[in-house]
């Protein structure tokens, strides 16, 4: 059966904690592995959740600040120590090249894998697969700063009721699918669309356009809640969102199921999260992350 859950690497913002790594997010999608913003420590961190360098397909970093990327370095050493065996993608803002080149060569090592950079200079489409497609949009963050968003292709959901009344069955079910009609049967006389589900990753960021094209319709919306409402004024200084302000963001959206990550060291009491994000009207299913925690991704409707 095809895999689709979110592996929480680490969680914290700024400096880790006793209890939180730096961040560390991998998607793993039907069989390709996903990488968001590794941080220090990203390496251990997969090592404990289980996350091989041959799980991984991409990489995509949001901005060069050092909790989102320190951990470039050994991640991309790993990926070559253990000989990966396809291409790896990496996507990052094009301004932050430089920061990119010096932690993929921060010190010696022997480069046995492809690794692909395609950076990312605007808002649109970076990739195209059979399985989704992989868009960014731009964040509001003293340093340049992406989202990231990922969209199944709309399919389609076969109905036995319909089937039956025209009398397919069998290998003609699958030549019906193939050839969109039988006979006298369209493919749309006996199925309904079955919406494709979607993906994104919000990091570091103020309230922007950015942050509601990415979250809309979402059926997983990981998002930083740096700070609780209380310090909303910290967090448009310093380029952050506050938990109600990532909830309101998912409600409006309709999202179904948000995940608040990206915590300040300040606060101890993660609960204080979940009923700040409730407090703003979020109704769906709402998940406060920790360390190695595994989040699927909600079942279709």
């Amino acid at each position: 059966m095809s895999v689709r859950e979110l592996v929480v690497l680490g969680t914290a913002s700024q400096v880790p904690t006793r209890h939180r790594n730096h961040n560390g997010y991998l998607l793993r999608w039907d069989g390709e592995g996903i990488l968001f913003d590794p941080g220090e420590g990203t390496q251990r961190q997969m090592l404990r959740a289980g996350v091989a360098a041959h799980d991984l397909n991409r990489i995509c970093v949001t901005h060069f600040h050092g909790d989102h990327s320190l951990g470039l370095a050994g991640v991309i050493q790993r990926i070559n120590l253990d000989r990966v065996p396809h291409e790896i993608t990496a996507h990052y803002p094009r301004s932050g090249r430089r920061f990119f080149e010096r932690l993929r060569y921060a010190t010696a090592y022997r480069e046995t894998v492809a690794l692909t950079e395609a950076p990312v200079a605007a808002d649109g489409l970076l990739a195209v697969t059979r399985s989704y497609t992989l868009e960014a949009r731009r964040l509001s963050h003293p340093v340049e700063s992406y989202g990231y968003r990922l969209v199944e292709p709309d399919g389609r959901r076969m109905l036995p009721d319909r089937l039956a009344a025209h009398g397919i069955q069998g290998p003609d079910v699958g030549r019906l699918q193939r050839e969109g009609r039988l006979g006298d049967v369209a493919l749309e006389d006996v199925s309904e669309v079955r919406r494709g589900q979607r993906f994104a990753f919000v990091m570091d960021t103020r309230l922007c356009d950015g942050v509601h094209a990415l979250a809309e319709g979402c059926d997983l919306l990981v998002i930083e809640s740096t700070f609780l409402d209380e310090d909303a004024d910290l967090a448009v200084e310093h380029g952050h969102l506050t938990a109600g302000q990532a909830a309101a963001v998912a409600r409006d959206a309709g999202v179904r199921h948000l995940v608040l990550t990206h915590f300040s060291q300040r606060y101890t009491e993660p609960g204080e999260f979940e009923r700040q994000a409730r407090a703003a009207g979020f109704t769906g299913e709402l998940t406060v992350a920790h360390d190695l925690l595994r989040v699927p991704l909600p079942k279709r409707r």
